[in-house]
């Protein structure tokens, strides 16, 4: 017997594993949630535990938007080692060295066909070898200190979220602001979707706190001075952005200037030729990592895409996308559509996904033109079903523009341009 559970953000995930369990012959024990209405994932990460605990299930799988906080909560109960996987070899290790009973997969963060393979991999592995059977015994040995008692504290929490920040960007559960708290514009463009925009410096009068967590501000000028980039951490700063979106060089003295904000500092690796060996951008990925990125926005080979070494291309976006995932940051591909063909432009998507990278994205903004929304819905219909997202940037420049890449799927929004585009939303809103 094996017992499911999910959260509000683990439904659907939950759903198309259970379908894909009893299609392998298991006999399945779901303990719910039963729709995406909210609910709190301790509950259900309780229910799996005590079902795996008393012997009512051999294993355990739970959901939620990331994994981690329901690890946390299955490990409190005595008799169950819950591991979180997010790949294949995780899940390997975790039976394979410390016989986990109990697996806890993100839906924020893989796609349904992965948790399939992880799921499989887990319910298949077995711990044989004497040397992790007795660490296996150790584990079990250890003081639970409470016992079977929840008692998970706001401090805990926090912690929870912070950490699902830094690795997620927002990805995970409902993230950023209340939409009934926002202003006109917010409630715009987070009905319509988006989840974040960018902008340049010099941003005309006070932007509203709940809008100001969707942009990031971005300043990539050849010729920014040290006051330039002053001057964005101070708006940064004042205003409360997502993010700063800097060269490599600014990295440590924007993440110095934003110290003891919420302000996440992002690093442009690459850029903006791409052309660079894949070794050199690991390092800068790890060096900006180092300094204080959270984010990297990495632009690949093109040359190469176009000559068809796709071997080369995903030794390039591995080299970044594994920086990322060892300094815990989101890592963001940026293929320049405007150099590309349909044909290209899929190959770019695909080797994102293997790469596991967290977003692919359309443009630098240095080439001929930008995004459109036939590439975004493109892409989106690439990488959407892996868990990754789509950031929109290059050309767009007026709220219409932002629009229709968002309904082609664009999650996030890159432009110059965004405090007009705020504006003229403010001003349609009103209409």
């Amino acid at each position: 017997m094996i017992a499911i559970g999910a959260d509000h953000g683990g439904f659907e995930l939950k759903q198309k594993l259970l379908k894909h369990l009893q299609g392998r012959g298991h006999q399945v024990q779901d303990v719910g949630t039963g729709s995406t209405d909210a609910v709190d994932y301790p509950v259900f990460a309780r229910k799996v535990a005590e079902a795996v605990a008393s012997g009512a299930a051999e294993r355990g799988i739970m959901i939620d938007g990331a994994g981690i906080g329901s690890s946390m909560v299955a490990n409190k109960v005595p008799g169950v080692r819950a591991a979180m996987a997010y790949d294949v070899s995780s899940a390997r290790n975790g039976r394979e060295h410390n016989d986990a009973n109990l697996l806890t997969l993100g839906a924020g963060l893989i796609g349904a066909n992965l948790a399939a393979q992880i799921v499989d991999v887990f319910l298949n592995t077995v711990c044989s070898e004497s040397r992790h059977q007795r660490r296996v015994a150790m584990i079990e040995s250890a003081p639970t200190g409470g016992g079977a008692t929840l008692g998970i504290s706001d401090a805990d929490f926090a912690r929870v979220i912070q950490r699902l920040e830094s690795l997620t960007g927002d990805r995970a559960g409902q993230a950023g602001p209340c939409v009934g708290s926002c202003p006109d514009t917010a409630r715009h463009f987070i009905g319509l979707g988006a989840r974040r925009l960018t902008t340049g410096p010099g941003s005309p009068g006070r932007i509203p706190e709940e809008l100001a967590r969707y942009i990031d501000h971005t300043i990539l000028k050849p010729d920014a001075t040290i006051e330039m980039i002053d001057t964005i951490i101070a708006e940064a700063r004042e205003h409360g952005f997502r993010s700063v979106c800097v060269n490599p060089c600014w990295v440590k003295r924007v993440a110095d200037g934003l110290r003891g904000t919420r302000v996440l500092t992002c690093s442009v690796v690459g850029f903006p030729l791409g052309a660079s060996v894949p070794e050199m951008k690991g390092m800068e990925s790890r060096r900006a990592i180092r300094d204080g990125a959270k984010e990297i926005d990495m632009v690949i080979n093109v040359g190469r895409l176009k000559a068809g070494d796709d071997a080369y291309v995903l030794r390039d976006i591995m080299a970044v996308t594994d920086a990322c995932r060892d300094g815990s940051a989101v890592s963001k591909v940026i293929i320049e559509t405007a150099l590309l063909t349909d044909e290209e432009k899929v190959r770019a998507c695909e080797l994102s996904k293997r790469a596991r990278a967290n977003f692919v994205k359309t443009s630098t903004g240095f080439a001929s033109s930008g995004a459109t929304a036939e590439d975004i819905a493109l892409m989106a219909g690439m990488v959407h079903p892996a868990g990754m997202e789509v950031k929109a940037s290059g050309g767009i420049r007026t709220f219409d523009d932002a629009r229709r890449m968002i309904d082609a799927g664009a999650t996030r929004i890159g432009a110059s341009a965004s405090i007009a585009i705020v504006e003229e939303a403010q001003k349609t809103a009103k209409v």
